[in-house]
């Protein structure tokens, strides 16, 4: 689908439609996502390749944008390129159920949870480490002792 927004001409003052275009440094700062990341979106089949000007120059759209936040959105969350590429899959077909996506997400939410658990045994250890910590030289030093000893990871 083609976005066409309306823009008026300075001279003529009459409305004309033409297609929104972003150059790759245009979308990379718009979106906050880096100009080798939106290359490898693109080689990966994440990102569609843009059609190119006369010059060779990618020219992306709206919809080259909006699926971008899209996949910086789901890799924000920790969403594999998997299950990125799953629910673009799905979002590109409207009318379907969006019982996938609702999967996928459960999925990755069950796997945020199991890391959240182990962030916590880690954030423990390491209190129980510093508590452990008197001070004094490093030769001596209660953290250095338990990361040596591998008694960190009890």
């Amino acid at each position: 689908m083609t976005n066409l927004l309306p823009i008026v001409t300075i001279d003529s003052r009459e409305k004309r439609y033409k297609m929104v275009e972003f150059t790759i440094g245009q979308l990379a700062k718009e979106t906050g996502c880096k100009i080798p990341t939106i290359r490898y979106y693109e080689k990966i089949g994440l990102l569609p390749d843009p059609p190119r000007s006369d010059g060779n120059t990618r020219r992306y759209c709206a919809s080259h944008k909006a699926r971008l936040f899209f996949i910086c959105h789901c890799r924000e969350l920790g969403f594999s390129q998997s299950m990125i590429r799953d629910m673009l899959s799905l979002s590109d077909q409207p009318d379907r159920s969006c019982e996938g996506v609702a999967e996928i997400a459960r999925t990755q939410l069950d796997h945020v949870t199991r890391r959240i658990k182990r962030l916590a045994q880690l954030k423990k250890e390491l209190e129980r480490m510093i508590a452990d910590c008197h001070g004094g030289r490093v030769g001596e030093c209660r953290i250095v002792e338990a990361l040596t000893s591998g008694s960190a990871m009890s």
